[in-house]
């Protein structure tokens, strides 16, 4: 949870980023505003989007400008975000501006690809949980978590270990159920550092080129969360590792980007089971840019993939459930009592 100074604090960063912002713009013409932002978002994408070759830029920019010429304010001209990130299909691709996502226009879930019981926990807004099902089954529910500074990664990461490793060191516990139904995405630093002990001391997943070849090799060791031999962030870890301990994962069509990256870093391990739907299917990894007046870009720039290399378009789940799934009783959801006929299997 965000304390109440680091929220004031963030109001007062946002308010002085937008005051800024306002006065970079205002110190230059709308049409100049418009054509400085989308200068440097074109000239970013060209040089590290992973599809950048695959794209004739010269018609894009084209008629790019062309829609351009009817906007004489700049926030406004930032609609046309989409209609760029359609025409380059850039499907995980964001910028971030004044509180306010540009995406393109062909990705999202509607609300009847899901189940009602989904939605319903959904509307909850759901936090990261640790539970004892049965007396006998860990059950660890791992939301989407938003964060951009991932030198913050460990205030987040090390209360969820802490709490996953006060259950682990007091109950007997049979085996355990990892639900990412919920994982839409975020930072999968303090995910996967707060699940260092089922994952171990193991590189876990990395990224691939256009070409799929390795650019990355990412980590974790006694706790610390290691990208290309450089550590990130890192936890603090106590007692025994549970890296061969009876592990079900729980995905669905929500699970995406982050979330995906989190579940695929179990591929690979031993005693481990896939349940569930395939992933929504955002396997491609992004970095943040900064653009002008403030804005942020999540920038795709490579291939996620497992320890092994291998790439997944979509995660597909050894056990296949659709839908009926119960959040008010886990122990009726027919994911969860896959996850329990697992464990309990000799």
């Amino acid at each position: 949870m965000i304390n109440m100074k680091m929220k004031t604090s963030l109001v007062i960063i946002f308010f002085l980023s937008s005051a800024i912002n306002v006065f970079a713009q205002n110190s230059l013409s709308a049409r100049d505003s418009i054509s400085t932002f989308y200068n440097k978002l074109l000239s970013t994408m060209k040089a590290e989007y992973l599809y950048k070759d695959k794209v004739d830029w010269k018609q894009t920019e084209l008629e790019l400008n062309n829609k351009l010429q009817n906007y004489t304010d700049f926030p406004n001209s930032l609609k046309e975000i989409t209609f760029l990130f359609d025409e380059i299909e850039a499907n995980h691709c964001s910028v971030h501006f004044n509180e306010k996502a540009y995406k393109d226009s062909n990705g999202g879930l509607s609300a009847s690809d899901l189940s009602d019981q989904w939605l319903k926990k959904y509307a909850t807004k759901p936090q990261f949980t640790v539970e004892v099902l049965d007396n006998q089954f860990g059950y660890i529910l791992m939301p989407g978590i938003d964060l951009i500074d991932t030198e913050k990664s460990h205030k987040i990461a090390q209360p969820m270990y802490d709490e996953i490793n006060k259950i682990k060191s007091s109950q007997n516990i049979q085996g355990w159920i990892i639900d990412l139904r919920f994982n839409t995405g975020g930072n999968v630093t303090p995910m996967l550092l707060a699940l260092y002990d089922f994952l171990g001391n193991n590189n876990i997943w990395g990224t691939l080129d256009i070409n799929k070849k390795q650019v990355s090799k990412i980590k974790l060791k006694n706790g610390k969360y290691i990208d290309n031999s450089k550590k990130i962030a890192s936890i603090k870890p106590n007692g025994q590792l549970l890296d061969t301990a009876k592990t079900a994962i729980i995905i669905g069509i929500a699970t995406g980007s982050s979330g995906e990256v989190t579940a695929l870093s179990f591929k690979g391990r031993e005693n481990t089971i896939f349940i569930g739907e395939e992933t929504y299917g955002a396997t491609t990894a992004n970095v943040l840019r900064d653009l002008p007046f403030g804005a942020i870009m999540a920038l795709t720039v490579d291939y996620d993939c497992d320890r092994n290399e291998n790439f997944y378009e979509k995660l597909i789940p050894d056990i296949k459930i659709n839908g009926n799934d119960n959040f008010d009783n886990l122990l009726l959801d027919d994911n969860i009592k896959e996850g329990i006929k697992y464990i309990e299997e000799k």
